[in-house]
């Protein structure tokens, strides 16, 4: 993928999609002073250069389902073939080759009890060659899902922030059940959440009155949000890094919500373990990441101690994507 650093225009149309993935291509154009034609020719381009994608997203503790990190070291010659394979899960996200290639670091959503512990305690403790499995509760989101990091790029002005943001309602207490309607209708827009009503009667053999009412209840209750899948590369973070963070159980909560304001990260989570936070961060370089680490990271209080592991390469983000 060539990918390489966005100008401005490209950061708004970005930021614009973060706040609305599906805003038809007239209305950014509107917002941001350009024609929807040159809407459409960023947009394909930039799911050539940068990876763009929009997506679909569930937010699986409104389905009363937890969130897991798992990290799972292994010998150098099956960590590729491992990640791929967890790549190709639906449960599966955000899985990166780290430490010199010897751990695979995943984000998984099981949707039962039952698979969560077949592949925790099963399937992945008798792979051959990994040598450890080491699985996290995630208790705690400060930063992530909904929150998308485009959010932090400010290429957008307030008004064009308020202009593009998708009406926002508080969701009703407690979780939420789906159907075979709704389960049929995320998984398009998993796959493109800027799928066109045709493409989603067509695909879930509902009428668009149907469509549009069980994606207005999916949004309005907090189960459906939509994400912007891009390299990090292309918005100048080569650099990636895992940060565990020892914390006193007092600080957690002011040491996460801090966090949640870097710009440098993408997520921020209390996790079970030894490490109770956790943070996937970016970086422009490896200096820039001492910088944020000595600068910011160590000025914290109730920090007593930050593991930093480097991402090698990231094999799935939001949706796996095969090299061929």
């Amino acid at each position: 993928m060539d990918s390489h650093p966005l100008d401005p225009l490209d950061l708004r149309l970005l930021q614009a999609l973060q706040l609305d993935g599906r805003a038809p291509f007239n209305r950014i154009g509107e917002v941001l002073g350009v024609s929807d034609q040159t809407v459409a020719r960023r947009f394909r381009r930039l799911r050539t250069t940068a990876g763009l994608r929009v997506l679909g997203m569930v937010d699986e503790g409104r389905l009363g389902r937890s969130g897991w990190i798992v990290r799972l070291r292994c010998t150098p010659d099956v960590a590729e073939q491992l990640a791929k394979a967890l790549a190709r899960r639906p449960d599966t996200s955000y899985i990166n080759l780290v430490s010199g290639g010897t751990e695979v670091l995943c984000a998984m959503r099981p949707r039962s009890r039952q698979d969560r512990d077949e592949l925790l305690f099963d399937r992945l403790q008798r792979t051959p060659r990994v040598m450890s499995v080491s699985a996290h509760c995630v208790l705690h989101t400060f930063y992530g899902g909904p929150l998308g990091w485009l959010n932090k790029v400010e290429a957008l002005d307030p008004e064009q922030v308020n202009a593009l943001r998708r009406p926002q309602v508080e969701p009703a207490a407690g979780t939420v059940a789906l159907d075979e309607g709704d389960e049929a209708l995320l998984a398009v827009l998993r796959r493109d959440g800027r799928a066109t009503f045709s493409e989603l009667q067509s695909a879930t053999g509902q009428s668009e009155s149907v469509v549009k009412r069980r994606m207005d209840h999916l949004s309005s209750s907090g189960v459906l949000y939509f994400d912007v899948q891009h390299t990090a590369e292309s918005v100048g973070n080569g650099v990636g890094a895992m940060l565990w963070l020892t914390v006193a159980p007092s600080a957690l909560s002011d040491v996460g919500r801090a966090l949640a304001e870097h710009p440098e990260v993408y997520f921020a989570a209390a996790v079970t373990g030894r490490a109770g936070l956790v943070a996937s961060v970016g970086s422009p370089s490896t200096g820039d990441l001492y910088t944020y680490l000595s600068e910011r990271i160590g000025v914290l209080d109730g920090v007593q101690a930050v593991e930093t592991v480097l991402t090698l390469r990231q094999i799935k983000q939001l949706a796996y994507e095969p090299t061929r």
